[in-house]
């Protein structure tokens, strides 16, 4: 039995792509969690019919990967100059195209480290529809929270995401690991959502950089039935 891999429960909760990679042998299905705003772009995205391509690097060479797929790039939020970013307000306001290649170093890469386990896409938006289609899909779930990076790239857990993981736990049935329990707690602990998020540091961060609507859309919790689910390298929407 692994020391670090949760496997005698069915539940299970970690960090970034280490947890992830010590999770990713005794777990059927992966739920990547990267609330402000990986997961919550992705959900808007793929809610209004694009399919949106993961990609670790923001540098060059994703824009060879885009002409590759015939997708279009997603800018940086500051930049946002093809009308679209990682900001979730962007993927509500802008006319989308079929294809988007969306570069993250936090919920893309760990959504690209799953191999062929089913990966689900999860924000507090969809939290319960998340957990419902991950329990028909297997029976041991990982819920990964991606956090943020240092400004020297070390793991910083991120508020947010443990929000958004306990959200999700919530609705999660079986037995529970320790570390699962502590993120749904948390997550119970909180009545303010909006106001949390607000006053997180990524939350004041996004506020400083003038994104408030981004941290209300991804503040929202279950308004949506929308699961991305990643296939042949894109998040698709169930919906239709």
């Amino acid at each position: 039995m692994g020391i670090y891999n949760q496997q005698e429960f069915d539940i299970r909760f970690e960090w970034g792509l280490k947890g992830l990679e010590e999770l990713l042998p005794v777990s059927d299905v992966f739920i990547i969690v990267d609330v402000l705003s990986f997961s919550t772009s992705v959900e808007v995205a793929t809610g209004r019919r694009a399919l949106v391509y993961p990609y670790r690097w923001k540098d060059g060479t994703a824009k060879g990967y885009a002409e590759e797929l015939g997708a279009s790039l997603a800018d940086s939020r500051d930049r946002a100059g093809s009308g679209f970013s990682l900001s979730p307000a962007s993927f509500m306001h802008a006319v989308l195209p079929g294809k988007i290649v969306l570069p993250s170093p936090n919920g893309s890469t760990l959504s690209l480290a799953t191999g062929h386990k089913t990966t689900l896409c999860g924000c507090l938006r969809n939290a319960e529809e998340v957990a419902r289609l991950a329990m028909q899909k297997g029976g041991k779930i990982a819920v990964i929270a991606a956090g943020e990076q240092w400004p020297d790239g070390s793991l910083r857990p991120a508020f947010e995401d443990l929000l958004g993981a306990g959200a999700i736990l919530s609705f999660l049935q079986g037995n529970f690991s320790p570390e699962a329990s502590v993120a749904l707690a948390a997550f119970r602990g909180i009545d303010d959502l909006e106001g949390q998020m607000r006053r997180c540091s990524s939350g004041k961060e996004l506020l400083t950089r003038g994104f408030e609507e981004d941290v209300k859309i991804a503040s929202a919790l279950n308004v949506s039935g929308n699961v991305p689910v990643l296939r042949e390298g894109a998040y698709v929407s169930l919906l239709f």
